[in-house]
């Protein structure tokens, strides 16, 4: 057990619990930049400590009938084909070392920007979600939307959050922003295990650093998420996208 690994991930939860944002987008960058640990690492570990935090919130969410499980399986017909897919490709051509830290840095540099945008612009979303009366998406777009965001977050561990929440809001302007949040979570909490697993089968997981994480960040979710009725979060979101953007071009760069 690593102290400062307990703290990283007391310090995530802190921020998740606070603003509601910065899971995955936060705790990946740490581990590679702050902790210089191997991208494959800390995707995978990130990945699986996404699925177990996730699962309590994905319990709470049905408890309270916020899941729009039509839509969580529309998600998951493409997202898991395209996570399994994503680890299979890397197992079939050994994509391994240096080049896949480079696919993954990359991915990761562009995720990190476009979540940062998104919650910037979360407002002017609403507004525009607001302001359209659409009819709702085809399965197919669903399948399709699952299938990108099963790619893109198995190799970076980042986008099933926020940008998978944004793009619901979109699809589906009139749902509640409740249904919207745990529609969102409980499509996570396959979508990373799955993808989870499969890093555990590439050999990606650093299971003692998975437990401190999770050691840290259980109680300081709960403690961020006490603090945050009280304080604003419009000006803490946006210092967390600009603290995002900026590791994002650091990732390209």
């Amino acid at each position: 057990m690593d102290f400062t690994y307990i703290l990283a991930g007391a310090t995530v939860g802190f921020i998740v619990g606070l603003t509601g944002v910065g899971g995955g987008s936060l705790m990946t960058p740490i581990l590679v930049l702050g902790f210089h640990i191997q991208p494959t690492i800390a995707v995978g570990t990130d990945l699986l400590y996404a699925a177990i935090t996730k699962t309590g919130g994905m319990w709470t969410h049905h408890r309270l009938n916020n899941i729009n499980w039509k839509i969580v399986k529309g998600l998951s017909l493409g997202s898991i084909p395209g996570s399994i897919s994503t680890i299979i490709l890397v197992q079939y051509f050994d994509i391994s070392g240096h080049d896949f830290e480079k696919i993954i840095s990359l991915t990761l540099g562009v995720m990190l920007i476009f979540t940062a945008l998104v919650i910037i612009f979360k407002k002017q979303i609403n507004l525009l979600t607001q302001s359209k009366d659409r009819a709702e998406p085809k399965q197919t777009t669903l399948i399709l939307l699952g299938l990108t965001l099963g790619v893109l977050v198995t190799i970076s561990s980042v986008g099933a959050g926020a940008i998978g929440g944004a793009l619901l809001l979109l699809l589906y302007p009139n749902l509640k922003a409740r249904t919207i949040i745990g529609t969102d979570i409980a499509h996570a909490v396959p979508l990373t295990a799955v993808a989870g697993l499969g890093h555990l089968q590439l050999g990606h997981i650093d299971f003692q650093l998975l437990l401190s994480l999770i050691i840290g960040s259980l109680p300081a979710i709960y403690l961020g998420a006490i603090i945050g009725e009280k304080i604003h979060e419009d000006l803490l979101k946006t210092l967390v996208a600009l603290i995002l953007l900026v590791i994002g071009l650091k990732f390209i760069i």
